[in-house]
């Protein structure tokens, strides 16, 4: 059943992407001003961010899952509520402990919100505008990790960081609101035991990888060795009939589509990182200066978006993602050659043709997945983009340091960190190559199955 107002769920939908996302990278500017309020060590508030990635990576495929059996409208009602809540307790927070405590809840329900959106976005537009839906959506989970940063300086210096969770209130009362008004009544069925093995063993990888990874990128490489401890509790779970859904849906055309997620949010969340660096320490930028060669990059994804929607439509959602793969690469193969000679506007154009590509590439994509999975898999494979693009922006700035630090954080080193970026997009490539036709979305959802 399709819901009565087409779009109104769709910019719901976007709004708890860029929310969710944005709740990923925002808090990373705040960190030295939490260190200094609660008079805690810097290693301690490394745990704002691991205490939101950490049940998120745990709780989407899981989730995912259970939505393959249940509605998604008390489902997202559930998660925007849940989310406001955590994100109230994460502002009114009195000591780090209370933060962390806040931040895990949080990272909890956006697990579920990831989750739930591509189900809501796919049922809610009439055959022929799934590629541009999905634009809308797709674009702004990017797109809220490049703008994390600066928009959270801007917060932390003129609201107090607590203003970086109170933002999310109102956002989540109008998501709430859509729901309510625009999605039809379901009827939800309780998670079985089996989510909570599963969410153990999949958080218990996750702890190891994002400990590893989180770790690595502020002490150095060293850290990395933690990484292979995540490898039984996944063994484990390839064992489990719950890994029954991810194993099938691997062997459907979606999983090369999911593959290419992962690779290219390493890809930008790895440039997002060392632009800063380069623009500030090679170029002498001021920090004023080096945000606005920088926006150019998530200005570009908004402009790209829609087209690649368009495109989708009315050509190919997986020529219109290869094309927006195609031009990402292309700038960042364009970044290998930095020197100390570019000016910022040098940086920026190529910033420009990343954010461009990635807004081309993500919604189509989405179709692409959504398109490839079989109709019982739509809630699992949602769920594996989401968790793939969540892997990919905490594998980016892990693998860019160690690329750096390996060459003593030299000029040359940092080409070599950006030629990462460049061959991971231009990787993804054939994943996309495969043409699905949007039909299949819109008759395997119509179909009520």
């Amino acid at each position: 059943m399709l819901v009565r107002s087409h779009w109104w769920p769709v910019v719901g939908c976007g709004l708890v992407v860029f929310m969710a996302t944005l709740d990923t990278s925002i808090v990373a500017v705040a960190l030295p001003v939490l260190e200094r309020d609660f008079g805690v060590p810097t290693a301690a508030t490394e745990w704002v961010v691991l205490g939101y990635l950490l049940p998120l990576v745990a709780l989407t495929l899981p989730a995912g899952r259970w939505l393959d059996r249940t509605g998604p409208r008390a489902a997202l009602l559930a998660a925007v509520a849940g989310f406001a809540l955590a994100s109230a307790a994460a502002g009114l927070a009195p000591a780090l402990g209370w933060l962390v405590a806040a931040r895990l809840a949080q990272g909890a329900f956006a697990g579920l919100l990831f989750a739930v959106v591509p189900l809501v976005v796919v049922r809610s537009v009439p055959e022929g505008a799934a590629g541009r839906a999905s634009a809308l959506v797709m674009t702004l989970g990017p797109l809220g990790a490049v703008s994390g940063p600066p928009l959270g300086g801007l917060i932390v210096e003129f609201w107090g960081w607590p203003w970086i969770f109170y933002i999310n209130l109102p956002a989540a009362a109008l998501v709430a609101a859509i729901a309510l008004a625009a999605l039809p009544p379901d009827a939800p069925r309780r998670p079985g035991r089996d989510v909570a093995g599963e969410a153990a063993l999949l958080g218990g990888a996750a702890a190891a990888l994002l400990v590893s990874l989180s770790f690595t990128a502020s002490h150095g490489p060293g850290w990395l060795a933690l990484a292979p401890a995540a490898v039984p509790f996944l063994a484990v779970w390839w064992r489990t009939a719950a890994s029954r859904p991810v194993r099938a849906l691997a062997r459907t055309p979606a999983a090369g589509p999911i593959a290419a997620v992962l690779l290219n949010a390493l890809a930008i969340s790895l440039v997002e990182f060392l632009a800063p660096f380069y623009l500030q320490r090679t170029l002498g930028l001021s920090a004023l200066g080096t945000a606005g060669a920088i926006l150019a990059m998530p200005v570009a994804m908004v402009l790209g978006g829609p087209v690649g929607g368009v495109l989708a439509d009315r050509w190919s959602a997986a020529r219109a993602a290869v094309l927006g793969l195609a031009v990402a690469g292309a700038g960042g193969l364009s970044l290998v050659f930095a020197d100390a000679g570019w000016r910022p506007a040098d940086l920026a154009w190529r910033l420009a043709l990343i954010g461009l590509g990635t807004g081309l590439f993500a919604g189509p994509n989405f179709a692409a997945i959504m398109s490839g999975a079989p109709a019982g898999l739509q809630g699992g494979a949602g769920a594996a983009q989401s968790l793939a693009r969540q892997l990919g922006f905490a594998l980016g700035p892990a693998l860019a340091t160690a690329v750096w630090a390996s060459a003593d954080y030299s000029a040359g080193g940092l080409r070599g960190a950006f030629a990462v970026g460049a061959v991971a997009t231009l990787a993804a490539l054939p994943a996309c190559a495969r043409d699905f036709p949007l039909r299949k979305v819109r008759a395997t959802f119509l179909s009520g199955k």
